[in-house]
């Protein structure tokens, strides 16, 4: 199993440093390090506007989402073994040729992707941290208890969401009576008692006083939750012939009004027809938000009025712009290579699908403004997120293409990205506290974006594809 361990990892950083090159990848971690190492030193600014305790919740709920981001295993195995690996390597058909089963060789795989992501991520981070520490007056037991909270945080949103999304391809009813018995138990802790569950988050606990008991129960509940996702996976999906009713011409004349309707209807139908559209929106758009908005919950009483909802829908944008990804993940350039079809067409198509897909943030946003009083502060909201999710969008496309789930760990790609978005956000932050109706300036983003857009189409039209 070792062996196999290495040889995944070894061939994970194959795959990544073809496309990036090497160094370029390598920039990656020595990236997260330099921004932790900085931002350190700007903690005696953020203590004087957030809580020390917020604040630490706030870092937690971050790496939290990592693991949630991480942690959809199960929800890809059809599309991970026949797409994925099927291109890149055979290790994980081994299972078929060789005296290993596959469970073995998918934990090995949650293995790999575990250590693989706490080297990217986790470990620059506190390391950023601790060598600053010094610095700032912070004693070195704090990075050292900070590596493992922020290690049992990332692994349990990995473990959840691993549990949860194998569920979902097992059984989709399943999967909607854990959720609703656990949307009503949060719901109802928060609004009948006043309990923000978020404050009962065990690694978060444990960063605020440490308990081995504490820790022995958040272990244990990683383990068995991870364990239980093992044995549920699997790879082998029934061959029954599946029938569709033709959609394309229908909905490709609902979409009529875009450039390219029939490319844009291939979209979602793949989207709806592999599963991915009900699967990505529970975990990776519902799930993510949920969450966030339990946290940002806890800064009421440090935010203007309505800056709860404000904050949320500039969250809910930046999120929302990761459905690019959705369009894109498994949509392989090469099959389009022998139709008359331009670069330009395709990102042109795959913008236009996205357009379709922000019905489900401004859906969102509509509901937690009513949910919590905020109808005020609706159109704000809606305008604030739909924009902010444009102009990342165009940023994207502009940064990554066609493939922005791997672009993304491209150091330079990912420095540009967050420098324009962040200028961006900061702006935007500060007007919407100013005043709320401030923020309908955000409507400004779409002529950056739109820039960004056009930039995009020369640029990717004359360089050649990338085929992994």
């Amino acid at each position: 199993m070792f062996k196999l361990f290495t040889n995944m990892l070894k061939e994970e950083w194959r795959i990544h440093s073809t496309i990036f090159g090497s160094l370029s990848f390598a920039l990656f971690p020595v990236m997260i390090f330099g921004i932790a190492f900085m931002g350190s030193f700007l903690l005696p600014l953020f203590r004087a506007v957030i809580p020390g305790g917020d604040l630490s919740m706030i870092v937690h709920a971050l790496f939290l989402l990592l693991g949630i981001m991480v942690g959809a295993f199960g929800l890809i195995g059809q599309e991970a073994m026949n797409r994925r690996f099927g291109q890149a390597s055979l290790l994980a058909y081994s299972a078929r040729s060789l005296p290993i089963s596959v469970q073995e060789i998918f934990c090995t795989f949650v293995i790999k992707d575990t250590v693989y992501y706490f080297c990217l991520w986790v470990l620059p981070f506190v390391g950023g941290f601790a060598l600053a520490s010094p610095f700032i007056g912070i004693p070195l037991s704090l990075p050292a208890l900070l590596l493992l909270t922020l290690t049992l945080a990332f692994l349990t949103g990995l473990s959840v969401v691993f549990f949860l999304s194998t569920v979902y391809a097992r059984s989709k009813l399943y999967l909607g009576v854990i959720l609703a018995l656990l949307l009503i138990s949060g719901a109802g802790l928060y609004l009948f008692a006043g309990i923000n569950i978020a404050l009962f988050f065990p690694p978060l606990m444990l960063f605020y006083s440490f308990s081995w008991v504490l820790f022995g129960f958040t272990c244990a509940v990683i383990l068995c939750l991870s364990a239980v996702a093992v044995l549920l996976f699997t790879s082998e999906y029934t061959d029954t012939a599946q029938r569709y009713s033709s959609v394309l011409a229908p909905i490709a004349q609902r979409l009529s009004f875009f450039p390219y309707p029939p490319l844009a209807a291939k979209d979602l139908i793949d989207l709806s027809r592999s599963g991915s559209f009900i699967g990505q929106t529970i975990f990776s758009f519902l799930i993510p938000l949920g969450l966030l908005w339990f946290l940002l919950s806890v800064l009421t009483r440090l935010l203007p009025p309505g800056g709860v909802l404000l904050l949320f829908a500039i969250l809910t944008g930046v999120i929302a712009s990761t459905m690019y990804t959705w369009i894109t993940a498994f949509d392989s350039y090469n099959s389009y290579t022998c139709l008359p079809v331009s670069v330009r067409a395709l990102l042109t198509s795959k913008i236009c699908s996205f357009t379709v897909l922000q019905l489900i943030p401004a859906a969102l946003i509509i509901v937690v403004s009513l949910l919590s009083n905020g109808v005020a502060y609706l159109i704000p909201a809606l305008v604030l997120c739909l924009s902010i999710s444009f102009f990342s969008l165009a940023v994207t496309v502009w940064q990554t293409g066609l493939s922005p789930s791997v672009m993304v760990y491209d150091a330079k790609v990912l420095v540009t990205y967050l420098f324009v978005l962040g200028i961006a956000l900061i702006v935007l932050i500060a007007l919407s506290f100013m005043n709320p109706y401030y923020s309908l300036a955000s409507v400004l983003l779409f002529l950056p974006g739109w820039l960004f857009v056009r930039e995009s189409f020369m640029k990717w039209d004359i360089l050649d594809q990338p085929t992994f």
